[in-house]
């Protein structure tokens, strides 16, 4: 009985220990917590001071998955294992991205999505000032926050860490006005402590006719059942809407983490490959008539992270593409297919004419 009661207050102790550690994270995370306001005006960085003096305007979509999600690697949260690349693999996929993202450095807007400033997954790589000091030097720079926790704890036996990453948009045009949306909603407590703030980076320009070209960087929320994205989207639709009205041009791109209305996620299904992912589309009446949803259908954009990439199993599909307005004719979308080497995602590449 001596012993057994000596198991029992060990075990309470141990109990106790976890509960104490446990608590002590989510109090951290609460005197730290990231908490930005629904609008925050955000300062570029660059040497980008031209005016657009043309109709025809170049578009390149990316997310470059923190450079840390290349053809190597899983993902813990996505069913793998892995929870940061080896750094060498990380630098690999660092290279690899500069360099694709050289050949379009004369593109007029590269969005990109999962930059990385200073995090433990990305060994602190500066993903934002580096590729705008190496790659978009004639460029200004602008980052959308969107994740800034300062210790993720999971997994429990290996943490992912501190975290600070978001959107990164880099342009040769000055803009009269870089605002900050916050999404509204988030995960429950406190899981909503150490997952990502969503939010869209809204950059305004003069066109040449005296209206204003509207840029939309966005990266919508993953690992929900939907109800997250709903109210992301209606918030994201009323203030499209709003521009369009005022006659606009409304330019949106990025990561949405859903099909566009129409695609078939079964597209790339592979004979013996993976299953597909449960997906939800954008509705077929999410805009009014004469909005355009543009996509490459024949070239996937993002895979499956369950394990490391392969051609012949790995479940693929697209949710990176674009939206325009009515009052914008598109002139070509193209998938750019890097075999997914550098980041679990493939960019888009879009050009457009603005309609007088």
């Amino acid at each position: 009985m001596k012993a057994f009661m000596v198991l029992i207050k060990f075990l309470l102790g141990i109990a106790l220990l976890i509960a104490l550690i446990l608590g002590g994270i989510i109090l951290y995370a609460l005197m730290t917590d990231y908490k930005p306001q629904e609008k925050e005006t955000v300062e570029a960085i660059g040497n980008g001071n031209q005016t657009i003096t043309k109709n025809d305007l170049s578009f390149l979509i990316w997310n470059i998955g923190f450079c840390g999600l290349g053809e190597n690697a899983d993902f813990f949260y996505d069913g793998g294992k892995m929870v940061r690349s080896p750094q060498n693999d990380v630098e690999s996929y660092y290279q690899q991205a500069k360099t694709f993202l050289n050949t379009h450095k004369n593109t007029d807007f590269v969005l990109l999505q999962e930059v990385d400033k200073g995090s433990k997954r990305s060994y602190y790589l500066n993903e934002l000032e580096g590729l705008n000091k190496e790659v978009f030097s004639n460029m200004n720079a602008s980052f959308g926050k969107n994740y800034d926790v300062n210790f993720v704890p999971l997994p429990f036996t290996n943490p992912l860490g501190c975290v600070e990453s978001g959107l990164g948009t880099y342009t040769p045009y000055k803009s009269t006005e870089i605002t900050r949306y916050q999404f509204p909603g988030n995960f429950a407590f406190p899981k909503a402590l150490f997952f990502l703030d969503r939010c869209f980076l809204l950059q305004r320009f003069p066109a040449p006719n005296g209206k204003e070209v509207i840029v939309i960087n966005t990266h919508n929320s993953a690992y929900d059942n939907g109800n997250l994205k709903e109210k992301q989207m209606e918030y994201l639709r009323n203030i499209l809407l709003e521009e369009y009205k005022k006659g606009n041009y409304v330019i949106v791109g990025g990561d949405w983490n859903q099909t566009p209305p129409g695609f078939n996620n079964n597209t790339f299904l592979k004979k013996g490959g993976q299953e597909a992912s449960e997906q939800i589309a954008v509705a077929f009446d999410y805009m009014p008539e004469g909005w355009i949803w543009a996509y490459d259908a024949s070239v996937p954009t993002n895979r499956k992270l369950s394990e490391p990439y392969s051609y012949v199993r790995t479940f693929t599909t697209v949710i990176d593409f674009y939206l325009l307005s009515p009052n914008i004719k598109l002139k070509k979308v193209e998938g750019i297919d890097l075999k997914f080497k550098a980041s679990d995602h493939q960019p888009v590449y879009m050009e457009i004419e603005l309609m007088n």
